[in-house]
């Protein structure tokens, strides 16, 4: 991977992070803008993103509006890998981050609001998986992953 590789979607963008983030923090950003961005333009209604819940982060919180299902709130993990040369991005997503992932939805889903007080609809939860490997970017998209 290229240490220049960046994606627009952050540049400007009202709900862009911090700059005093490390580079990989910033690659990590740039990933889930992509992610962000392909999701809308299939019709997702993204309702927020890195998302803290106690001591846990959600990447993505979204709305996938179907076909084929009805549509379902979903919890979108993103994952940026440079090189399989130590497996693919899928084999990070270990019990412990799964475990993590799910209690934090399930925490925001009872509390049927965003930790910034918005309301979050009331839907079906799918926890999905989201791989993107850059130069050039490639998205894997694993629904309901874990």
């Amino acid at each position: 991977m290229s240490g220049g590789w960046h994606h627009p979607a952050v540049d400007g963008h009202p709900g862009a992070l911090p700059s005093n983030r490390t580079a990989a923090q910033r690659l990590g950003d740039d990933a889930e803008a992509l992610v962000a961005e392909r999701l809308m333009e299939q019709g997702w209604s993204i309702l927020a993103r890195n998302v803290h819940v106690g001591r846990h982060e959600l990447d993505l919180v979204a709305v996938d509006p179907g076909p084929p299902a009805p549509a379902q709130l979903v919890i979108v993990e993103v994952r940026l890998r440079s090189t399989r040369a130590f497996g693919l991005a899928e084999e990070t997503v270990d019990f412990r981050k799964r475990r993590h992932v799910r209690d934090a939805a399930w925490t925001m889903v009872a509390a049927g609001s965003l930790p910034d007080g918005r309301p979050l609809p009331r839907l079906g939860l799918r926890f999905d998986l989201v791989v993107v490997e850059p130069d050039p970017p490639r998205i894997r998209h694993h629904r309901g992953a874990f």
